[in-house]
């Protein structure tokens, strides 16, 4: 994949690790959690794309700091600290338990106490993770595969969230949910958020959703939609949001209430970052102009490397 393709990802071939994974992720988000000064959206606890898997960026420990990685190339998670301690745990097939355990049983060795909150969030049937013996996957190329995919999919994003002088996220990936995900605001407050996300505390979504916005992101399926796919969606919906043209290919789903451009027509087009990114400014523009969003003041041309943004 040197020359930059978009690997396959078919769900089902895949499914068991991304289970598994997915419940190794929460337990280092819930790590990062556990340690870090709240932020607004809950923006302290996502994961980022590196040259090598998913990293928590630097998380405080004290005067020091934390940094904990999936290498999804040597297959390792990787646990270092700005006083010069190095771990590693081998990603293989282990059960979540035993993760769990391997996990903290480091993290107590080189100094750092940390609890956190064993169940599981966003998952059906959540089972604590110290319990869970079920969860044991790993397929190596799988999870390659599916970092190889997260890694041209971030570029992408990062250069759509360029177009945007508002406020707008970073490109993180939320290990609830395990997507990838950027999201514009138009800076106005939005209605109190119902609440009612499965696995998710109401307090958590009403922060996250207080104020109004355009959101997009990338997921690789799961058991209710069994299919790797982009979404985009704007809270609260604006009326004709839905029933917006954007780029071919995708559609709103009415049971999910978003916009759905599937993974493999993005993967098999011409030009996919070109499509992809059609897909993002498309979305985006049926949200602000069905909202009324303030798009002079909001907007600006895409970025680009060492140019300098025009006043």
């Amino acid at each position: 994949m040197r020359d930059g393709s978009w690997p396959e990802l078919p769900y089902p071939a895949w499914r068991d690790t991304a289970a598994t994974l997915q419940l190794w992720t929460q337990i280092v988000g819930k790590i990062r959690l556990a340690l870090s000064p709240w932020l607004n959206h809950g923006w302290q606890v996502p994961l980022y794309v590196t040259a090598r898997g998913l990293g928590t960026s630097p998380i405080p420990i004290g005067h020091e700091i934390l940094e904990i990685e999936f290498d999804f190339i040597s297959h390792l998670l990787r646990v270092r600290t700005s006083s010069g301690e190095e771990r590693e745990l081998p990603l293989q097939p282990q059960s979540v338990a035993d993760f769990h355990s391997r996990l903290l049983t480091i993290l107590s060795d080189i100094g750092i106490t940390v609890a956190i909150n064993e169940m599981p969030n966003e998952v059906a049937d959540p089972i604590p993770f110290s319990e869970d013996r079920i969860h044991a996957s790993y397929d190596r190329d799988a999870a390659h595969r599916f970092w190889r995919a997260l890694v041209q999919v971030d570029r992408v994003f990062k250069l759509f969230r360029s177009g945007f002088l508002g406020k707008v996220s970073p490109v993180h990936f939320f290990w609830g949910s395990f997507d990838l995900a950027v999201t514009r605001f138009s800076g106005r407050s939005a209605p109190l958020h119902p609440g009612g996300v499965p696995g998710l505390p109401d307090k958590v979504t009403r922060e996250a959703y207080s104020h109004e916005v355009s959101s997009a992101g990338f997921w690789p399926g799961n058991d209710a939609y069994p299919q790797p796919a982009f979404y985009s969606y704007a809270y609260p919906e604006p009326p004709g949001f839905r029933d917006t043209p954007v780029t071919p290919g995708a559609s709103f789903d009415t049971a999910l209430g978003e916009f759905i451009l599937p993974y493999e027509t993005v993967r098999q087009a011409k030009d996919p970052g070109a499509l992809l990114l059609d897909f993002l400014v498309s979305t985006y523009d049926a949200a602000a102009d069905a909202g009324k969003w303030d798009r002079t003041t909001l907007e600006c041309p895409i970025g680009a490397p060492a140019q300098v943004r025009p006043i």
